[in-house]
């Protein structure tokens, strides 16, 4: 395998090693990938391998795409895959003969991991963080539902202008300050106000006058 000592060869063959390993992690390809990308990256490391670089960088390697694993299922923020993917990159630039050996099979290892994700337009998803995407969802739903039926729950009351409505401006209700619309109608700082109506977090109000007289 002598031709690994070729940098622009190291770098094909890493791009490869990881664009199916992490494939693996991102598409159901049934194990093909897993298997695909355990023997190159095997016959990588088997190659540089030396009395002066040991198996940790194997070991190294491993770990960090375990993390990422784990990333995926349990903790899901991020953090820890990209710390595993900092390890991985250390685990096959160590072994490189050169500084820009270990720059291009750096380089192949980023390019083979970002170019994974085109397996998602041909093989079904394996939705590795999908409670990540899941619990974000479900965050923001919850937070939107509260803010809507909080401002629901303004219609009707009554509150003051802190400045002038052209259409819009800040009104003040039970000590709170809102954005407001008076719907078309300039409304002057300070006039008494009523809350006739809310939709989503926009707030139309009328003057209690307008409103007396209609």
């Amino acid at each position: 395998m002598e031709w690994l000592n070729s940098a622009s060869v190291g770098f094909i063959v890493v791009f490869l090693g990881t664009l199916f390993l992490i494939g693996e992690l991102l598409v159901r390809a049934k194990g093909l990938f897993a298997i695909l990308g355990v023997a190159i990256m095997a016959m990588y490391f088997s190659y540089h391998l030396s009395g002066d670089v040991g198996l940790w960088v194997v070991i190294l390697y491993m770990v960090g795409l375990v993390m990422i694993v784990i990333d995926g299922k349990v903790i899901t923020d991020g953090t820890i895959a990209l710390l595993g993917v900092l390890l991985m990159i250390i685990g096959i630039a160590v072994p490189a003969p050169n500084f820009i050996y270990g720059a291009l099979v750096s380089m192949g290892f980023l390019v083979g991991g970002f170019s994974s994700a085109l397996f998602l337009k041909v093989f079904p998803s394996r939705n590795l963080w999908a409670k990540m995407t899941l619990k974000d969802r479900l965050t923001g739903d919850i937070g939107y539902n509260s803010i809507n039926e909080r401002y629901h729950e303004l219609v009707g009351k009554q509150g003051r202008t802190i400045s002038s409505l052209r259409p819009t401006g800040t009104i003040e209700v039970e000590g709170e300050q809102y954005s407001a619309t008076s719907g078309g109608h300039w409304i002057e700082a300070n006039s008494d106000i009523i809350i006739t109506s809310v939709d989503g977090t926009r707030i139309l109000i009328k003057k209690i006058e307008d409103e007396k007289s209609e």
